[in-house]
């Protein structure tokens, strides 16, 4: 792979590039300024993050961690943008800013297509298709292949969909900042799926993508896996996407923790302090009034090393990324490594297992499981058992959204029809789950 490639500015269905003529706006911001003001980016103002909304304090949301994801991607961008182009004179036409604005705007859309409640919510689509005997129907009407994407369901999938949807009204990013987004790419159903790799471990697109997905990939040069199946190496600042969200998560999950009373300062301050080492100067705390600015100080500063020591990690291997052989995360390889996996198992323990955030998860099962019922069969009496279509499904298909009702009206096969049902699902806000899931059982009809 080579950076010239990798950049392209070419849109998914242009057939070449065509930059902007405005030097005051790259076509990569241009990306970002689109995923800012599309739907799905707008909706995770009301997704969880881990923990439920409180009424006394405020914490993360989907929409507010994904704003600082893609600030610490801007700054890791432009950190290995600047070293690339140091080492890579020939790269006239590009400066730091540019690999800052790919790396941004793809962090700021990496959680897209999560659906509501959190990561409990891809489980729950998943297990409605395991385990419901009316997901049976759509068995047998669905490929192998197809079959995998439902009963494995995957939000950077999801996001992928959403990302490359209506392309001639939809966002149409550019391939460099599609690529980047893309941390797994490869389908459900890989048959030689590699453990090794970080990339494999997940799924990157579904089957109504797979061809969209090879385009971008031969547009960009991605070293390709397998003679048999489209699975490739990864964009390599999608690296730097994946790095910002495991900085973010890990550094301001443990803040939340802290101001939900999960977590005392103490507890807090020692792991900043340690993923700081020797920049880590006690007395400077001491003229902060209240323990809540100073996990916030100490959080500021964690985050600006983790983004010095991810930036070298990447450049210690840039030529093993470029081959397509270097498949890890940045943070397994750096210095506070260590540090970072402790405060993984304590987080499970003391934060993602909290009474809170499982009441939280086990109404997203039920919820979700809910609202999939209901529409799937509705969906299906109507347009592939008509002779069921009662009063009943054509009262709850009615509650779907008209655009949602037209897109089913094309839809070309069970598996697409599927498909938009998860599409309006996954794209709920956690409130408009919940509220719709209360009309549909009859629990509130004010």
């Amino acid at each position: 792979m080579n950076w010239n490639n990798l950049m392209s500015s070419a849109r998914l269905g242009d057939s070449k590039e065509k930059r902007v003529s405005n030097p005051l706006r790259s076509d990569f911001e241009i990306d970002y300024d689109r995923i800012i003001f599309s739907a799905p980016f707008r909706n995770l103002q009301d997704k969880t993050q881990v923990f439920p909304l409180p009424d006394q304090d405020f914490v993360h949301t989907r929409l507010t961690h994904s704003l600082e994801v893609s600030s610490v991607g801007k700054s890791l961008g432009k950190n290995v943008g600047a070293r690339v182009l140091e080492n890579n004179p020939d790269l006239k036409n590009l400066t730091p800013f540019d690999f800052g604005a790919v790396v941004g705007a793809a962090a700021l859309a990496h959680d897209v297509g999560n659906p509501p409640f959190g990561h409990s919510g891809e489980q729950a689509i998943s297990d409605y298709f395991l385990h419901n005997p009316k997901a049976l129907q759509i068995k047998e009407r669905v490929s192998e292949g197809e079959w995998d994407d439902l009963i494995r369901f995957e939000g950077n999938a999801q996001g992928y969909r959403l990302l490359t949807k209506n392309q001639k009204q939809g966002l149409r990013l550019t391939y460099a900042s599609l690529a980047a987004f893309s941390k797994y790419p490869c389908s459900s159903s890989l048959s030689s799926r590699d453990k090794s790799r970080k990339s494999q471990k997940k799924y990157g697109y579904f089957k109504a993508e797979q061809d969209a997905f090879s385009e971008m990939a031969d547009r960009l040069g991605l070293v390709s896996l397998s003679e048999s199946e489209p699975v490739f190496a990864r964009h390599p600042l999608s690296f730097l996407v994946e790095a910002a969200d495991d900085i973010c998560y890990s550094i301001i999950d443990l803040e939340d923790g802290f101001g939900l009373g999960l977590v005392t300062f103490e507890e807090a301050r020692d792991f900043l302090a340690e993923i700081l080492g020797d920049n880590y100067h006690p007395e400077k705390l001491e003229n902060i009034a209240s323990d809540k600015e100073k996990i916030g100080v100490l959080r500021a500063v964690a985050i600006n090393t983790l983004i010095s020591q991810c930036s070298e990690v990447f450049m210690q291997n840039e030529a093993d990324i470029l081959n397509g052989t270097f498949d890890q995360a940045l943070t397994d390889l750096i210095p506070v490594n260590n540090t970072l996996e402790k405060l993984s198992s304590f987080s499970i323990k003391r934060i993602y297992q909290s009474r809170q955030v499982l009441e939280k998860e086990a109404a997203g099962f039920e919820i979700i499981d809910g609202l999939l019922d209901a529409f799937i069969e509705a969906v299906f009496c109507k347009f592939y058992d008509k002779e069921k279509y009662s009063g009943r499904h054509k009262s709850v298909y009615r509650l779907l959204p008209s655009e949602v009702q037209f897109k089913l009206d094309w839809a070309k096969s069970p598996y697409e029809s599927t498909l938009e049902v998860t599409d309006y699902i996954s794209g709920m806000t956690d409130s408009s789950a919940v509220k719709q899931f209360k009309i549909l059982k009859g629990i509130n009809l004010a």
